[in-house]
């Protein structure tokens, strides 16, 4: 087994030691070659193209791999391995993916892969995970400044900072052409899931499923204070469907419009957007996967 392994050191999780567990047990049954913060992603895949790639990093790193390949139409032909050294780490958990370094640089070597949806947008972009707007966009804004000292904890403390002051936006949104907010009633949050959870566990989609052909949303119109303060608090559980200013629905293409709004994919944020469309391409993708979840499809 070739591997290309791109190493991003400013992940979260990506300290000295965890890179050399990494690597020593990689190289006991794979040959290894070792990419570190490359300034062209896309020329590094092109340099070793029989190579899989494998990124140490979290969903951002992942999503940018994922990326690059695409550019290079070799998202069907090429697999990608993750050793999941980020701060969230949310598809890794998602896809049973060991949070362990040397446990999941193992998943890497047994090679078993599987096929998984895609999110892309009308302007290009695409996403891996998930994709939310409004408060949780805005609570990952607040949280970066925080990651350096707080590590994992920085988007709980992010979510509660931008709770706080959070008053909703006005958007259109619809699933599959069905409307589902009609601009009037002002939304909080709203999310696109092809994982389950977001922030390190947060599970805002957890019955979603990555290879099934349909993204899970919510829409969250919890704006008053109180509500916000219980939409927060059941959505760290994952009860935050049982609410009634929250619907759930699943599709294949999903448009939000209206006020400009803060947009987070996959953990990076983007520039506040008027209107996106995102749309499931199923099974457009391969990672290498625990053998037990190989298969698995909705």
């Amino acid at each position: 087994m070739k591997l290309l392994v791109i190493h991003n050191s400013s992940a979260g999780g990506a300290d000295d030691e965890s890179v050399r567990t990494v690597l020593r047990t990689l190289e006991a049954g794979a040959d290894v070659l070792t990419c570190e913060d490359p300034d062209d992603l896309g020329g590094a895949l092109a340099a070793h193209p029989d190579r899989v790639p494998v990124v140490m990093g979290g969903d951002g790193s992942l999503h940018a791999l994922v990326a690059a390949l695409a550019a290079r139409g070799e998202l069907a032909g090429r697999p990608v391995g993750l050793i999941p050294l980020g701060t969230g780490n949310d598809l890794a958990r998602g896809l049973g993916i060991p949070l362990d370094p040397r446990e999941a640089a193992r998943v890497v070597l047994d090679g078993h892969t599987r096929a998984l949806d895609l999110l892309t947008d009308d302007r290009g972009g695409i996403v891996v995970n998930a994709v939310h707007v409004g408060v949780g966009a805005q609570a990952s804004e607040r949280a970066t400044a925080l990651k350096p000292v707080l590590r994992r904890a920085a988007y709980a403390v992010g979510a509660m900072l931008a709770g706080l002051r959070a008053r909703g936006w006005r958007l259109r949104i619809s699933v599959d052409g069905t409307p589902v907010a009609d601009g009037r009633r002002r939304v909080l949050m709203a999310g696109i899931g092809n994982g389950t959870s977001i922030g390190g566990g947060t599970p805002l989609t957890p019955a979603a499923l990555p290879d099934d052909g349909l993204a899970d949303v919510v829409v969250s119109f919890a704006v008053s204070p109180p509500a916000r303060l219980g939409f927060a608090l059941l959505l760290r559980r994952g009860e935050h469907r049982s609410r009634g200013d929250v619907r759930t629905y699943r599709g294949g293409e999903i448009t939000i419009a209206g006020e400009a709004v803060p947009v987070n994919a996959d953990g990076e944020l983007g520039p506040p957007t008027a209107r996106r469309t995102w749309t499931v391409q199923r099974q457009a993708w391969r990672i290498l996967a625990p053998a037990a979840s190989v298969g698995r499809t909705g």
